[in-house]
C-alpha cells in the first residue's frame, strides 16, 4: 500500500508508479489535502487501521472505562512511534490530545495519556538513549466540542476551532513535541493541536496514533450517520 508521506492516507497508486513519482519528486507523495493544505505536524504515523479487534479494543478503552486496555496496547503504539526514531530529535516532549476536564471527569481517565504512559514505558525498553518526556500539560482543551464521530470531515474542523490552547509560558522554543492521540480519522484534531502548539513556540510536531481510519471508511461512516439522521425525519 502506498501513503501519503506526511499523514498516512492510502493513495490510490500502484507500487511501480508509485516508485516512478517518488524519486520524480525526491521526497515522496502526498494525498490532495496535505499538498493543498499542508498541515502544521511533519508526519503522523498509525499502528494499524481502525477496524476488527483493534476498533473493539479501543471502544473498550474509551466508552466501557476499561483503562487496563491501555497497557495492552502499549506495543503496538510503541512500535509506531518507533518509526518516527530517525527523522525526531533525541529528545521528546510527549503531549497526550488533551478531553474537556467534564468529559475526562465522567470517563475517569484521558484514554490518549493512558496509550501514551504505556508506549513510553515500552521505550525505555527498546530504544533507552531516545529521551520522552511526557508533559501533557502544555496543551489543555478549553472548549467543549461535539463528538468528531458524528460530524463529517468538514464540520470536524469547524469543531475544533478555538477549542486547544497551549501553555506557551511552559515551552522551550523550537522544541519538538511528539502528540499522541488513539485514533487518526480525517486529521482534523492532529491539525488543529499541532497549529496551536507551533503558534506557541513548539519548532516541530510529530503526531502517533493507535489506529488509522481511511477515507473509505470515513465515508461508509458519513453514509450511515446520515441515514440514521434520515430515518428520525
Amino acid at each position: 500500500m502506498t501513503m501519503c508521506r506526511i499523514c498516512g492516507e492510502a493513495l490510490d497508486i500502484d507500487m511501480e508508479s508509485a516508485r516512478l513519482a517518488g524519486s520524480m519528486l525526491g521526497e515522496g507523495l502526498l494525498c490532495d489535502e496535505c499538498r493543498n493544505d499542508p498541515p502544521k505536524f511533519e508526519r503522523a504515523v498509525s499502528s494499524a487501521v481502525y477496524q476488527d479487534e483493534l476498533r473493539e479494543m479501543i471502544h473498550l478503552l474509551k466508552y466501557e472505562r476499561l483503562g487496563g486496555v491501555a497497557d495492552a496496547l502499549g506495543d503496538l503504539l510503541a512500535a509506531s512511534i518507533l518509526s518516527l526514531q530517525d527523522e525526531a530529535a533525541r529528545e521528546l516532549i510527549v503531549v497526550a490530545v488533551p478531553l474537556f476536564p467534564a468529559r475526562q471527569r465522567q470517563r475517569g481517565y484521558n484514554q490518549s495519556a493512558l496509550l501514551a504512559t504505556a508506549a513510553i514505558s515500552r521505550l525505555r525498553e527498546s530504544a533507552p538513549a531516545w529521551r520522552l518526556r511526557p508533559q501533557h500539560s502544555l496543551l489543555e482543551r478549553c472548549r467543549d466540542t461535539a463528538s468528531q464521530f458524528e460530524l463529517s470531515a468538514h464540520r470536524r474542523k469547524r469543531n475544533l476551532q478555538g477549542a486547544f490552547r497551549a501553555n506557551a509560558e511552559a515551552i522551550t522554543p523550537g522544541c519538538e513535541v511528539l502528540l499522541i492521540d488513539d485514533i487518526f480519522t480525517t486529521g482534523a484534531t492532529a491539525r488543529e493541536c499541532a497549529r496551536v502548539l507551533r503558534r506557541a513556540g513548539v519548532g516541530k510536531v510529530w503526531v502517533a496514533t493507535l489506529a488509522r481510519a481511511q477515507t473509505p471508511q470515513v465515508a461508509l461512516w458519513e453514509e450511515s450517520r446520515r441515514n440514521a439522521v434520515q430515518g428520525f425525519t
